[in-house]
């Protein structure tokens, strides 16, 4: 194992550490269990397969507004700002 240093927020390390305690496990378990579980979600997904899981959704839903695909950027405007 490689050692290295992060730093967190105070409410952070609280919450880790209680859940530490809880599982009966080290901060340090908990942390590299997290990191695996989100290398193998956002990293293990192919290209090709984000793009089949996003095929189905193509079309499935409705803005109501038909002007939409030429006003996107003016209606996204009116959300943020």
């Amino acid at each position: 194992m490689i050692r290295t240093q992060i730093q967190l927020e105070e409410s952070q390390y609280r919450a880790l550490k209680e859940l530490a305690a809880r599982q009966r496990v080290s901060i340090a378990e908990l942390v590299r269990g997290a990191i695996q579980a989100w290398l193998e979600t956002s990293a293990g997904i192919s290209e090709e397969e984000r793009r089949r899981r996003a095929i189905p959704a193509a079309g499935r839903f409705h803005s109501g507004l038909g002007d939409l695909a030429e006003e996107h950027d003016e209606y996204l405007a009116q959300i943020y700002f």
